[in-house]
């Protein structure tokens, strides 16, 4: 059944074809989040989705989508929150937001940060589990050229290979625009995984082995705290040339390192105007990001559901999450948590 509601709902939000139910005209409809696939945006999601239900009365709901079409749904109403919203960098987005279809509500978590990275012990090596550094001078993405051979395709070897993020996600586009900015598409495979969850097992599968592995990466996630990493260093931030990155069908990106990030939680316009008392609420949400990678590294290595995940945080870290909320809902909820 969850399998079914998963690819139906990705199906509606594809064609923009979803519908709220129908209900009575007394009862309102669940306020419908994206279903994202990444731990930090489904541990932040799940957060969300209960202290609104247990401390504002709201129902809530989920559909599933690509980053794309999630903020496509957003800006029709067919959702009415993304709980990880990187707000400004996908073409969807942006024309949404100058529209007022879309708003980006808070600043959810302080130093959020994205890149490619490589292991330490790639440049450095590691002596005590006789690693030798296969490149040494590597510090930036025009060096790459040169340590093709180092990360070497199995399927073209020869050329080496790139793992980027899964298709459907804005950074995918970004990264696939990169490779072409810094004139490696046609050294490097533009590797896309077919998820979150995948690219980081691949990506701690070589790092467990011992072997070189190139790939995007951002934080706040578990791996960047699980392991030694050294990002590479891109050209500083330009506007104008992130705009030619940002855009699939630009012929001529130019690089640049990624737009500052800003994490916020993506909310409708209707919703926006509805319920003011949980856009106050989402306002606040700070997440320490030392906390929140520690926290997504116990979820990572226990496989917890992000919902039993959620629930922990909010039982363990009162102090952080009840500077967010009403007294009364901070009441309620710790009441919810505590009757489990």
């Amino acid at each position: 059944m969850n399998n079914l509601k998963k690819w139906l709902g990705g199906s509606l939000l594809a064609l923009g074809l979803i519908t709220q139910p129908v209900l009575a005209q007394s009862q309102k409809p669940p306020v419908y989040f994206g279903d994202i696939t990444w731990e930090s945006g489904s541990l932040i999601t799940e957060v969300l989705r209960f202290i609104t239900e247990k401390g504002y009365g709201v129902a809530t709901d989920t559909l599933p989508g690509s980053t794309v079409s999630l903020e496509a749904a957003l800006a029709k109403n067919d959702i009415q929150v993304i709980g990880e919203e990187w707000a400004g960098r996908s073409p969807v987005w942006l024309k949404a937001q100058a529209e007022g279809k879309v708003f980006g509500v808070g600043d959810i978590v302080k130093n959020a940060s994205e890149g490619w990275w490589v292991p330490e012990y790639v440049i450095k090596g590691d002596a005590e589990k006789g690693i030798k550094a296969l490149a040494p001078d590597l510090k930036s993405v025009n060096d790459l050229a040169r340590y093709k051979e180092v990360f070497r395709d199995q399927e073209d070897p020869t050329r080496g290979r790139f793992l980027n993020s899964p298709t459907g996600w804005t950074s995918e586009i970004v990264n696939s625009q990169k490779l072409k900015a810094y004139g490696l598409d046609k050294d490097f495979v533009n590797f896309r995984t077919g998820s979150g969850a995948a690219l980081d097992a691949e990506v701690s599968s070589s790092i467990r082995r011992g072997k070189p592995v190139l790939f995007y990466y951002w934080s706040p996630t578990p791996l960047i705290g699980r392991y030694k990493l050294i990002k590479l260093e891109e050209p500083a931030f330009d506007a104008e040339a992130w705009k030619t990155l940002a855009d699939v069908n630009n012929p001529n990106p130019k690089g640049t390192r990624s737009l500052p990030a800003k994490l916020a939680i993506g909310v409708s316009a209707p919703f926006k105007a509805e319920y003011p008392q949980l856009v106050a609420f989402y306002e606040k949400v700070d997440f320490p990001i030392d906390l929140l990678n520690t926290t997504l590294a116990h979820m990572s290595e226990k496989r917890t559901e992000p919902r039993k995940a959620a629930e922990t945080f909010l039982r363990e870290q009162p102090q952080i999450w009840h500077a967010w909320v009403t007294p009364d809902a901070a009441q309620k909820v710790d009441a919810a948590l505590n009757s489990k």
